[in-house]
């Protein structure tokens, strides 16, 4: 079976529209989708195991990109992106990526999938039993650092995941800078754009380093994968805006947490 089969063709639409949807509802950026579904697809169309994760990883991040680019323009609309914040949030996220993409470049793939999916589980269980704090006006103003030191972790893990970065850039603006769920969502969309443009060029350098490639693939970035999905995943997170805007703060926190746990078991079950 190959990429250009009829199966492989309308799996891959139907889950990049999921994680367009994901991305604009949850502000994740849609690799928490992604990723595991190219790390079952890619070994299906014969590439070479040593290329199949940081493939899936960098693919990942090219679509992701385009989608948070439209996430961040409907956000807007609805006054969830604090500008001042996203510059300083920016500035981290994308020396954090380009470590974070650095990283995952020397490190093997078996042992990538292992973090990739104890780090989602972690991630959940915190959110589960994380009781919400909804800034208040009086509240002393987030501190410039602060964004940065978000920004940069966000950055790395979405490079050395190739998930976008909102997976661990929402927790902790929601534990750490104490900002409702709208605003992290809104703001950590403007970050993944940042930060995942930054990874995507280093998955393209590192991956041209190598002898060996994959079949309509530039670097890490498989172009025919990035092609087919971006456009129904740039519409669906326009969808998952629209839904955000109207779904309270606990239950999408909850929804967002349910949907790492899952995601993350399944992963080190397929090991």
């Amino acid at each position: 079976m190959d990429l250009l089969s009829p199966q492989i063709i309308l799996l891959t639409l139907s889950m990049g529209s999921l994680a367009g949807f994901l991305a604009g509802l949850l502000g994740i950026g849609g690799g928490v989708i992604l990723v595991p579904l190219f790390l079952w697809l890619f070994p299906l169309a014969g590439f070479d195991p040593e290329v199949i994760v940081h493939t899936a990883f960098g693919t990942s991040l090219a679509i992701i990109l385009p989608t948070a680019i439209g996430s961040t323009l409907a956000h807007r609309k609805n006054g969830n992106v604090v500008w001042p914040m996203v510059w300083y949030l920016a500035l981290g996220g994308i020396l954090g990526s380009f470590l974070g993409s650095s990283a995952a470049s020397v490190i093997p793939g078996e042992m990538l999938k292992v973090y990739f999916g104890l780090m989602q589980i972690l991630v959940s269980l915190k959110l589960l039993f994380y009781k919400t704090h909804v800034r208040l006006e009086d509240e002393a103003p987030v501190k410039n650092s602060s964004l940065v030191l978000v920004g940069l972790i966000g950055g790395f893990f979405s490079a050395f995941f190739g998930i976008g970065g909102g997976v661990i850039a929402v927790p902790l603006m929601l534990i750490f800078l104490h900002l409702p769920i709208h605003k992290a969502v809104g703001n950590s969309a403007a970050l993944i754009v940042v930060s995942s443009f930054s990874a995507v060029i280093c998955y393209i350098w590192y991956g041209l380093q190598l002898p060996q490639g994959t079949p309509f693939s530039f670097g890490y970035v498989n172009l025919l994968v990035a092609a087919l999905v971006a456009p129904l995943s740039i519409f669906s997170a326009r969808v998952g805006v629209k839904f955000a805007s109207r779904t309270s703060q606990t239950k999408l926190v909850k929804i967002f947490a349910v949907l790492l746990m899952c995601i993350g078991i399944k992963i080190l079950l397929k090991l």
